[in-house]
């Protein structure tokens, strides 16, 4: 019989898992073995010939044999166990694995929330210097803009900039004040923008000149969304909440979008109105207004034409808004050089301003210093200053009386100091004359520096510097004025 060699029993605490494992199988191995054996004696013994013995030693094997299936099949349990422990060795390896990686997901979400909140804090104190600063900020806005429309409109030496349309005259859809209804229908050929969008025309206009596009856009257009469920596409009322909307996406330098809403917006006001309505000819001015501003005076020109023509047909040739269209005419063809054409159109809207509002009207003065800046390109400076003097002249008659000895207007005193060479000018009339007329009339500051530059560009430096300084003096006085007003609210 081989004979079985068990470890020791302090050997076997120190055995690992797979030790004991093979262990295990060693024992199993040698028990099928001594159960072979034990099989092969049992039959040799019942082969004997002596009952007795044979009978007392097949006892004795059969019992020997029923402790080796049982030494078996302990051995079979310890395996399965075995490996039943593994299983769960590794699904305790699996669930650690997991419990870590959450650990430093906790952990990135923590600096995360941390980092959010730092951001938070930050943009709350921004948004607080920012109110802080809020009024100031408006003040010093509307002084930007005091000083943009103080600026001249005479080309500075060496700059090719081009004139803007509408600089000067205001778009279609700016409305100025409100005509009585009868009138304003009339000439909106039977057609009267609704007051419900006067009103928000008005509003949107406000935002828009304070910077707040991002109110004045969502107001147009829910305002055109509501229009389009009520009365349809094909609306005129659809078409002057395009002609706004595309007027605050000019200002926005947005002339894609405005192109196309202006194009929508003619398509509509023809289908319905008609080719030659005045709401048609107001929609292809602002259409050639964003042009010019986008350089393309030549496409501009042939819709300012046509817009022309309608408005000389319904409105008749001698109506202000023929005049404000001639204006916006000659603006176009001065920037392609067609200056024999820019003369015309000037002087055929001066005439209507003239005959039509009054020589004192501001649109006959603004419509002469155009008129001269197209002298000036040309070459015709003679031209050009006796336009500037007509229109100094006309405001110092309309604030001091006629012109004699003892009642001069600027440019005189300006071509005395000129002749005199160092002589102190007057102070009485010549300072009283620009503090008066200047405030209210801006188109005289513009001309009081168009006329000076030109005084320098032939020489006249004395003369020059005078009517300069008495441009900047008053446009320091109107700066002054505007302070000393917001310190009177402030207070």
């Amino acid at each position: 019989m081989s004979a079985m060699v068990y470890p020791r029993e302090e050997t076997l605490e120190r055995l690992t898992q797979d030790e004991i494992v093979l262990n295990t199988k060693a024992v199993m191995q040698g028990l099928e073995t001594l159960r072979g054996e034990h099989a092969q004696l049992l039959n040799s013994i019942l082969d004997c010939a002596q009952p007795a013995v044979a009978q007392e030693k097949s006892s004795l094997l059969r019992k020997s044999l029923e402790d080796i299936e049982l030494g078996l099949g302990e051995a079979q349990v310890i395996i399965a166990l075995s490996g039943h422990l593994s299983a769960v060795e590794s699904e305790k390896q699996k669930l650690r694995a997991q419990v870590r990686r959450l650990c430093q997901e906790n952990q990135w979400l923590r600096d995360e929330l941390a980092s959010t909140q730092h951001k938070l804090q930050k943009s709350e104190q921004s948004v607080a210097q920012l109110e802080e600063e809020k009024k100031h900020l408006e003040f010093m806005n509307q002084i930007r803009k005091l000083d943009e429309d103080a600026s001249p409109s005479e080309e500075k030496a060496g700059e090719k900039e081009k004139d803007n349309l509408d600089d000067l005259f205001p778009n279609d859809d700016d409305q100025g004040p409100a005509q009585p209804s009868g009138e304003a229908a009339a000439q909106q050929g039977g057609y009267e923008i609704p007051a419900r969008l006067r009103t928000l025309h008005n509003l949107v206009i406000q935002y828009a000149s304070q910077g707040r596009y991002e109110v004045a856009v969502p107001l147009c257009k829910q305002a055109l969304e509501d229009l389009e469920k009520t009365s349809g596409h094909d609306h005129p009322d659809v078409a002057t909440m395009l002609n706004i909307l595309a007027l605050v996406y000019r200002d926005q330098n947005k002339y894609k979008e405005a192109a196309h809403l202006l194009n929508d917006a003619l398509a509509i006001r023809e289908k319905t109105l008609g080719k030659d309505h005045p709401a048609v000819a107001a929609t292809l001015n602002n259409l050639a207004v964003l042009y010019g501003k986008r350089g393309k005076h030549k496409e501009a020109e042939p819709l300012c034409k046509r817009a022309l023509e309608i408005r000389e047909k319904v409105l008749g040739k001698f109506h202000p808004d023929v005049a404000k269209q001639l204006n916006n005419l000659a603006l176009l063809c001065q920037n392609q050089g067609k200056y024999e054409e820019v003369e015309y159109y000037y002087r055929r809207a001066l005439e209507i301003y003239e005959n039509k509002l009054g020589a004192d009207d501001p649109n006959v003065a603004k419509t002469k210093n155009n008129l001269a800046t197209c002298y000036l390109k040309q070459g015709k400076f003679k031209d050009a200053e006796t336009l500037y003097k007509e229109i100094l002249t006309r405001a110092h008659e309309k604030e001091f009386g006629s012109v004699n000895n003892d009642n001069k207007p600027i440019w005189m005193h300006a071509e005395e100091r000129e002749e005199s060479k160092g002589k102190r000018k007057d102070s009485g009339l010549y300072g009283s004359w620009y503090k008066a007329c200047k405030v209210d009339s801006p188109t005289v500051n513009t001309t009081l520096k168009s006329l000076g530059a030109l005084y320098r560009r032939q020489g006249k430096l004395e003369a020059a510097e005078t009517l300069e300084e008495c441009a900047t003096k008053n446009r320091k006085q109107v700066l002054h004025a505007l302070i000393s007003r917001k310190t009177v609210i402030l207070s």
